[in-house]
């Protein structure tokens, strides 16, 4: 699905993601934890076009997206959430995951002069998809509400819900579990497992090792911008160059 080679992003003389080669396999909900400061966000910004990579290839599916705009990456079925969503407030839930996909025909100033028609039919379309995904990430009962009105949690939803209207292949989370009440996050992985059943590949970066270990697999590990290992959740427990990571010292 997702092919990093040598992935290299440096900010002046200092390498936050240093030689990172790895594959994402379709179908999997692939692990990526690490210490604070381990490069993380710094890789999904560069997976996710934000940042360009100083060095290395990226390709999703066989195709070379490095370089790329995220709008262009989001296009091709590469899409990302943040740690922190960022809603519009005053638009409603319905409101916020209608504006994601890209290239509506009402986005074009003349279209909605000389086809009319065509605009209104798209957006009924697209407002029955919108409901559909919020019904599916359990928000219906505030779908005409205000997004300032969610919660930590419900955010996070909206914002799945807002990437999943756009129809992905594969999905970049970005610390699902922070901040939200277990009720929720139970809700957020079984979103998740479902859509995964479904054929959505994730990768997910998660400080909640719990949650990353019975969900998870394979578990990528990054350490100081490299990645130090990757494997199944007992053979990141068991090796000693994550207990240092993390701990900063073997097991006895």
């Amino acid at each position: 699905m997702l092919t990093a080679q040598s992935i290299t992003k440096t900010f002046g003389g200092n390498r936050a993601v240093d030689e990172v080669s790895f594959t994402i396999k379709k179908g999997t909900i692939t692990g990526l934890i690490g210490p604070n400061g381990a490069g993380k966000t710094t890789l999904f910004n560069c997976l996710a076009g934000l940042f360009p990579p100083t060095s290395g290839s990226l390709s999703l599916e066989g195709e070379r997206i490095d370089g790329l705009s995220p709008d262009r990456i989001f296009a091709k079925g590469l899409a990302r959430t943040f740690q922190i969503p960022r809603p519009f407030p005053e638009m409603t839930v319905l409101e916020n995951v209608m504006v994601a996909p890209l290239h509506q025909r009402g986005e074009r100033f003349w279209a909605n002069w000389l086809t009319p028609g065509r605009v209104a039919a798209e957006e009924r379309t697209l407002a029955a998809a919108a409901r559909h995904w919020i019904d599916f990430v359990g928000l219906s009962h505030l779908a005409d509400q205000p997004a300032r009105v969610l919660s930590g949690g419900q955010r996070k939803l909206l914002e799945l819900a807002r990437v999943l209207v756009a129809k992905p292949r594969l999905i970049l989370l970005d610390e699902p579990g922070a901040g939200v009440n277990p009720v929720l996050l139970d809700a957020i992985v079984d979103r998740i497992v479902s859509l995964n059943r479904q054929g959505v590949t994730f990768l997910v970066i998660e400080h909640n090792m719990d949650l990353v270990m019975n969900l998870c697999s394979p578990i990528m590990v990054m350490a100081q911008g490299r990645l130090l290992m990757a494997g199944t959740a007992q053979e990141v427990r068991d090796d000693p160059r994550v207990v240092e990571a993390y701990l900063g010292g073997a097991p006895a």
